[in-house]
């Protein structure tokens, strides 16, 4: 933990972020455009009702509308802040300078993921006071949002992880940037296909009686939507259960394979960090 907090180089990409204009700006707007959708929300509720009230479940209702633009804000900018530390480097010709320093490899990876991470809870905590409006009307539990909040931070970390990786193995930017956004695609949208076709394929293979379907609770487990869904309402996690026929938690399948990726990333970033720089001598 020493080393971290005296970690020069997390040190040096922190206040180039945080000292930018643009970062920033794009928070500002990011609190301006959820604070218009908040309150347009409020108002066209009460107005097409006509009561004036705003309703428990309607506040629940807004909550998972937040819940999932946030998640998408995750999957979307996170690579985007990721995917070029280490080739950014590497095309400005400035990484050789810093492989020379006697920052260890693991200094380097962690200083760089670390600063992008920092950003991006900062975002999430820029919304909190967006995300209390919806405890003024209830339907809402803190606990449930901090749980909810905590699953962000693991999603954040292993998506920052795996963008950190394809920039440390790959050359160009470019190419680091289509190869994590790729990685996002298959987690968050074709895992919920397959749990699909694995679902329909176990059902027509076993007859009457379906029998249990590993593969199905895998990839349901994996993706990020049915995760917040079983989060927001405990009746999807019985539904993954009941189809797939395995009663094990979707949060706890969740966790196990995300901290193993973000785990496999960043070993794999710390060890071919210098590998890369003897192949281009």
């Amino acid at each position: 933990m020493r080393m971290n907090m005296n970690n020069p180089v997390l040190v040096k990409e922190v206040k180039l972020r945080f000292r930018s204009l643009k970062s920033f700006t794009g928070i500002l707007f990011y609190l301006i455009a959820m604070s218009i959708f908040v309150f347009g929300f409020i108002f066209l509720t009460t107005a097409f009702t006509g009561t004036g009230f705003f309703r428990p479940e309607e506040s629940f209702f807004l909550f998972g509308l937040l819940t999932f633009i946030q998640l998408g804000l995750i999957l979307f900018i996170t690579p985007g802040l990721t995917a070029g530390t280490i080739s950014t480097e590497r095309e400005k010709q400035t990484l050789n300078i810093l492989l020379t320093t006697s920052q260890s490899s693991m200094q380097i990876i962690l200083g760089k993921l670390s600063s992008s991470i920092a950003f991006l809870v900062l975002m999430l905590i820029a919304g909190l006071p967006i995300y209390s409006l919806v405890f003024l009307f209830g339907g809402i539990s803190p606990g449930q949002l901090g749980l909810i909040f905590l699953f962000f931070f693991l999603t954040m970390l292993t998506v920052g992880s795996i963008g950190v990786m394809f920039s440390t193995i790959t050359r160009k930017t470019i190419v680091s940037m289509i190869a994590t956004y790729g990685t996002m695609i298959f987690l968050a949208g074709v895992t919920a296909f397959f749990f699909m076709i694995t679902i329909q394929v176990n059902m027509l293979g076993s007859g009457v009686t379906q029998s249990p379907s590993p593969l199905a609770h895998f990839w349901a487990s994996i993706n990020p939507g049915i995760l917040i869904f079983s989060l927001l309402n405990p009746m999807t996690e019985d539904f993954v259960n009941e189809a797939t026929k395995i009663d094990f938690p979707v949060w706890a399948g969740y966790t196990i394979f995300y901290v193993l990726l973000a785990a496999s990333a960043i070993t794999i970033s710390i060890k071919k960090l210098r590998v890369n720089m003897k192949k281009q001598k």
